[in-house]
């Protein structure tokens, strides 16, 4: 057999190196793929997150879940509506992961045993409208009268003792009859069906309950009474097992802040208001806008003095006497508010 010459081997050395060449491309190419489909598939994190009171503190959790906030940080919610003191007993039995709630469920939960603690603040003041039916003018036409509120212990319940003590009313003493009457649609229907007399109602439901000809009587907000009304909570179990997403939530929570508040987004904002709080009239779309983007502090963290002011009145009041015995450290945890300041998170997505 003929030998091959150096010119006969060059072409089949030339076509093995070629072929290595091209399996070595084709396996890193799989590779990147591979890599690419398994970040592409990453399940999100699911869990429940409940909402305690249908008004304009749950904004930001809507906007966020409208906007494919929480899908930018891998976290899937299901939010979900039930009344703040039931919230936190799912919370406190597990069911529940997250709750937007105040501090008097929060400091209910505390005294009781529960490791529960607020990471963001949304509502620092008492922001409520005493609305009474016709016929009621005065804070002394109340006396005898009929008053309804949500939870016995809630924030509500707490804003109703303080706003009867600025007009100078104390409920045992001037007869007046607080009722439990549940969620805020339960407390309208009490109201325009007379089985209660008058009740508190946040700012984008009080002009809907004035319009159907029950006019507000006393405006708490002008009290200027600081209170920490809403918040993100979760227990400090959750946050030591699951810190990525603690932080990722409350990142989510925040940016849905910054978007209500961004005067660019109010005719989305709008938009989403009609939708879950269900407004239709432009009047009331407008000033429930106005309401909102105005109501969230500077910086969403839990208050301090904010909360020392719900321990006070919680004891005061006879709601909960062991509040006297926590510090407002007791009820909230500042790290990762600290952690996101420190990190310069406020000022890259919160407006001004």
């Amino acid at each position: 057999m003929k030998a091959l010459s150096a010119e006969g081997r060059a072409p089949s050395r030339f076509r093995t190196e070629t072929t290595l060449i091209l399996r070595c491309w084709a396996a890193l190419l799989s590779g990147l793929l591979l890599a690419a489909a398994g970040q592409a598939a990453e399940t999100p994190v699911k869990f429940l997150f409940a909402y305690g009171a249908i008004g304009g503190n749950a904004m930001p959790l809507w906007i966020a879940k409208e906007q494919g906030i929480f899908r930018k940080y891998n976290l899937e919610p299901q939010l979900i509506y039930i009344i703040a003191g039931r919230a936190m007993q799912s919370m406190l039995a597990g069911d529940i992961q997250f709750g937007l709630l105040g501090a008097t469920h929060v400091t209910n939960a505390v005294t009781a045993g529960g490791d529960m603690t607020l990471l963001l603040g949304m509502e620092d003041r008492l922001n409520y409208f005493l609305n009474a039916r016709p016929g009621i003018k005065t804070a002394e036409d109340l006396k005898g009268k009929k008053i309804g509120i949500g939870t016995p212990s809630g924030s509500l319940a707490l804003a109703t003792y303080t706003g009867l003590d600025h007009l100078g009313l104390v409920p045992r003493r001037d007869r007046i009859t607080l009722l439990n009457t549940g969620s805020t649609p339960e407390r309208m229907s009490a109201l325009f069906a007379g089985s209660i007399d008058a009740a508190f109602f946040n700012p984008e439901v009080e002009q809907v309950v004035a319009q159907q000809g029950f006019p507000v009587l006393f405006d708490l907000g002008k009290a200027n009474v600081p209170f920490q009304s809403s918040g993100l909570a979760t227990s400090r179990r959750y946050i030591r097992a699951n810190p990525q997403v603690v932080e990722n939530l409350a990142k989510a929570v925040v940016e849905g802040v910054g978007f209500v508040q961004n005067p660019a987004n109010k005719k989305i904002v709008i938009e989403s208001i009609a939708r879950n709080l269900r407004l239709d009239r432009p009047d009331r779309l407008e000033r429930a806008y106005q309401t909102i983007s105005e109501s969230f502090p500077r910086r969403p963290c839990p208050s301090l003095p904010a909360i020392a002011s719900v321990l006070k009145l919680m004891a005061q009041h006879g709601l909960n006497p062991k509040a006297a015995e926590l510090k407002p450290a007791d009820i909230a945890d500042l790290s990762l508010c600290k952690k996101l300041d420190e990190a310069g998170f406020f000022n890259r997505v919160l407006p001004g």
